[in-house]
């Protein structure tokens, strides 16, 4: 069963899109294999200033691409590399153990997106 908090962000995502030239940008998994989550970031002076997902799978993933891009939203670069898969589970009020891969893939997609907007500065 899902929590109050998947079934939120799966049902009204937040930040679903792609920004158009993005900062940073980055994609884990494939349409193809079921689960996806696309990243782009808006980076400006060091904060992210805006955070845009398009995910592919179950409500799971959707809501961890959701979730993500409000906890990720605003913050400078430095605490947003702090952004780890256990507070993406604690902001959607636990996920179960069979589902954790994609709080794990969100980390990974975030830690991607920001290696790529360093990488491109």
């Amino acid at each position: 069963m899902y929590t109050q908090e998947v079934s939120e962000h799966f049902h009204n995502p937040s930040n679903v899109g792609t920004i158009a030239d993005a900062d940073g940008i980055a994609t884990i998994g494939s349409v193809s294999s079921g689960e996806m989550i696309k990243l782009t970031l808006r980076i400006v002076d060091d904060v992210v200033i805006a955070a845009k997902f398009r995910a592919f799978g179950c409500p799971t993933v959707i809501a961890c691409g959701s979730v993500l891009t409000e906890l990720v939203s605003d913050r400078h670069i430095s605490d947003a590399k702090t952004i780890s898969a256990e507070h993406i589970s604690q902001a959607l009020g636990g996920i179960p153990e069979d589902k954790m891969r994609f709080t794990v893939y969100a980390e990974q997609v975030l830690k991607n997106a920001i290696e790529d907007a360093q990488v491109s500065i």
